[in-house]
């Protein structure tokens, strides 16, 4: 269960204030994979971050029952100077599990290679993304934050993503932003809709599409 109690999140840009969460107060049920809509530069990202923590709110709170992933395919917590080995087993030290184990099914499923060995700063955005991924994958959170990860690699890669992704969610829940109202009625049986700084849950996947796409509508 992940709850998000009078979370406010906001931006100053140029003067004006971006609010991105405005007093959110909403429930994630454990072991439901959610839909999280909204119209580009609605702030779903930024909600994804707030959740696990590697961004602040302005205020509010997220209480959890469960462990959290970072947004799969974010790579920003890595030291750039420590090898993808280094890295690896850095994190499996953080979490408490086997560094040997982890980093076995990391270079199995990354397939970076050699390139593993090489410092993080050396590679691209599409390795980050990977490493990021076999990561998250491989320490089996109960709640997975997911970004639109099977963007990343190549067809066959994006596919051993997606078939893997959809095993976790057999003993565990999500949080999934994707263009793809096809994948989301794949991956999802809930939904929610971020509009205007305001989050509303629908337990019916196809009831929070209908609202998004009416919103687009409207703003279109």
């Amino acid at each position: 269960m992940i709850r998000l109690q009078d979370m406010t999140k906001e931006y100053r840009r140029g003067g004006q204030r971006i609010l991105v969460a405005d007093r959110i107060c909403a429930t994630f049920p454990a072991r439901r994979s959610i839909a999280l809509l909204g119209r580009n530069g609605a702030g779903k990202s930024t909600l994804l971050k707030l959740i696990a923590g590697t961004e602040d709110a302005t205020s509010g709170t997220v209480i959890s029952t469960g462990t959290i992933s970072w947004p799969v395919g974010f790579a920003g917590a890595f030291h750039p100077r420590l090898t993808g080995v280094q890295n690896v087993r850095f994190v499996a030290r953080i979490h408490g599990v086997d560094s040997d184990a982890l980093l076995d099914f990391v270079q199995d499923f990354a397939e970076l290679g050699a390139k593993i060995r090489l410092p993080f700063s050396s590679y691209s955005a599409g390795m980050r993304a990977r490493l990021a991924f076999g990561l998250s994958m491989g320490l089996g959170f109960d709640t997975y934050l997911v970004d639109e990860i099977t963007a990343v690699g190549d067809a066959a890669f994006r596919r051993r993503s997606s078939e893997l992704f959809r095993e976790r969610l057999t003993r565990a829940g999500a949080v999934v932003v994707s263009h793809s109202m096809a994948q989301m009625r794949e991956l999802c049986d809930m939904g929610a809709v971020l509009e205007a700084g305001r989050l509303t849950l629908y337990e019916d996947v196809e009831e929070a599409i209908a609202r998004h796409e009416e919103n687009m509508a409207r703003a279109a």
